[in-house]
């Protein structure tokens, strides 16, 4: 099962973008979207599919955490 992530875009270079995800910084192909720096993307198999909305990225990484801390006890 392949899942997509949201990530922080910080940095553009070309149709290349450094994305934050929560603290590694990992280079995306922006091919298919068109970003700003600040915005999040959703990221899979290291292309990012959509800008998301904030409060939507927020909301699916903390749930990714929560997830990650129940795994983790």
């Amino acid at each position: 099962m392949c899942i997509a992530i949201p990530g922080r875009v910080v940095s553009i270079d070309g149709q290349t973008a450094q994305v934050d995800f929560k603290g590694n910084n990992v280079p995306v192909n922006i091919g298919l979207v068109e970003p700003k720096v600040g915005q999040y993307v959703l990221v899979h198999a290291g292309c990012a599919i959509e800008v998301m909305e904030k409060e939507k990225a927020e909301e699916i990484i903390e749930l990714f955490t929560d997830l990650e801390e129940e795994f983790e006890s």
